[in-house]
């Protein structure tokens, strides 16, 4: 007889929460609720039991020189007569009612003076408590405010690029720390993903630039054999042509992946020597062309990377001249410091360029009516490179259009 095999028994359940543990009384946790509350209660509670001393003290000050101030003498004789230095009316009173009257006034006279110097005195005491309340409360604010200070100072760090920089803010459990350890498991994912991010383009730059440069290689040896037939001549310079623009449009995108993130390792670069070897590198081009450089270039130095500020300068420079008029077109280039800046301005005779349209041309693949890959001036990514860049450097990028045709491209970037 077979017997039927139990069934496997279920795993057993863990012991402990993985959860972070609930205290006990929650409102007992030190939150910058209660602590304000009790700083500022606690301050306005001295603040109170101060100034009512001083008060107190006050009044007790005015009526003991009130009561001194009085001076009553009495003489004895067949009529009573009562003097005094700091009441003369009752110098000149004859009857008892004439010196009720008068004791009367000058008990009045001396508690109106005693009250006008008690709140004098207290408006002076309470002046002085204000600005030393607004002096301490100040002080106690920005020790409470102090963690976010190094939130900001740490976010400000890691916006120049520096992941690796984390808050690692000690002290009571409240919303302040608890925002700080979000705030630092979020940074090291963000480390994480750029990290692979960098893996991944190290490696994509290889994987695809070694096919492409093969295909090079066996093209350009195909085409040096004299007995190719012309057929398969054309055919290998067309291939030719069009593996080189793959190879552009996988060097932009590298270098599209590589300049979006911040510039780490920054060196003095002159935006005058960059411009100039952009204008040496296109000038085969313009002459060919027929475009004509023009442009004064002062020294700008910033601080940054000079082989990708270098891009940004060949990008618009190879720009300015492709999309030029077919005669007697000029680019001018300039750069000089403006306003705490350094300025590379490039501005080209050319088409005209609709307002509208200025936005679209620092999107990747994107041209001038509608333009893509087709076209033989590029692949679409020199502007969109331009602008990654220029944001890398903590700058920006603008195009306007030019009045007659063509565009002004304006790098700014800090000092």
């Amino acid at each position: 007889m077979t017997t039927t095999p139990a069934p496997p028994q279920a795993p057993p359940k863990p012991t402990w929460d993985p959860r972070k543990p609930q205290l006990p009384l929650p409102w007992l946790r030190p939150t910058i609720r209660i602590r304000l509350t009790l700083l500022y209660g606690g301050m306005f509670l001295i603040a109170g039991i101060l100034l009512l001393s001083i008060i107190y003290l006050l009044a007790a000050q005015a009526i003991r020189e009130g009561s001194g101030s009085q001076s009553f003498r009495i003489s004895s004789s067949s009529d009573i007569k009562i003097t005094s230095d700091t009441c003369p009316v009752l110098n000149v009173a004859t009857t008892d009612e004439e010196r009720t009257a008068a004791l009367k006034a000058c008990s009045d006279t001396l508690r109106q003076h005693a009250l006008d110097g008690l709140l004098s005195r207290s408006l002076l005491t309470l002046l002085g408590l204000a600005v030393i309340a607004f002096a301490f409360g100040y002080a106690m604010a920005g020790r409470v405010l102090t963690p976010l200070g190094r939130i900001t100072r740490t976010a400000r760090a890691v916006a120049g690029s520096d992941l690796s920089r984390r808050i690692e803010l000690d002290g009571p459990d409240d919303e302040l720390k608890e925002l700080a350890d979000t705030l630092d498991d979020m940074l090291e994912r963000l480390q994480r993903a750029f990290t692979a991010q960098q893996r991944f383009v190290g490696n994509a730059s290889h994987e695809l630039r070694t096919p492409l440069a093969i295909n090079r290689t066996l093209l350009e040896v195909h085409l040096s054999d004299p007995a190719a037939p012309p057929e398969l001549q054309q055919l290998g310079k067309t291939l030719l042509a069009t593996n080189e623009r793959s190879e552009q449009l996988v060097e932009g995108l590298l270098l599209l992946a590589r300049s979006d993130n911040q510039i780490v390792e920054r060196k003095p670069v002159d935006l005058a020597e960059v411009a100039e070897q952009a204008v040496d590198q296109t000038h085969a081009e313009a002459e060919a062309k027929g475009v004509e450089f023009r442009g004064k270039r002062d020294p700008a130095v910033v601080q940054g990377n000079g082989v990708l500020l270098e891009r940004i300068a060949l990008n618009l420079v190879q720009n300015a001249v492709r999309y030029n008029v077919p005669e007697d077109g000029w680019v001018e280039v300039t750069t000089a410091v403006q306003h705490g800046q350094a300025v590379l301005v490039v501005s080209n005779t050319g088409p005209v360029v609709p307002a509208y349209e200025i936005d679209n041309l620092f999107e990747p693949f994107r041209r001038l009516r509608t333009e893509r890959t087709g076209s033989d001036k590029g692949v679409g990514l020199g502007l969109s490179i331009a602008r990654s860049v220029a944001r890398a450097h903590g700058g920006h990028i603008s195009a306007q259009p030019r009045e007659g045709g063509g565009l002004v491209m304006r790098v700014a970037l800090p000092i």
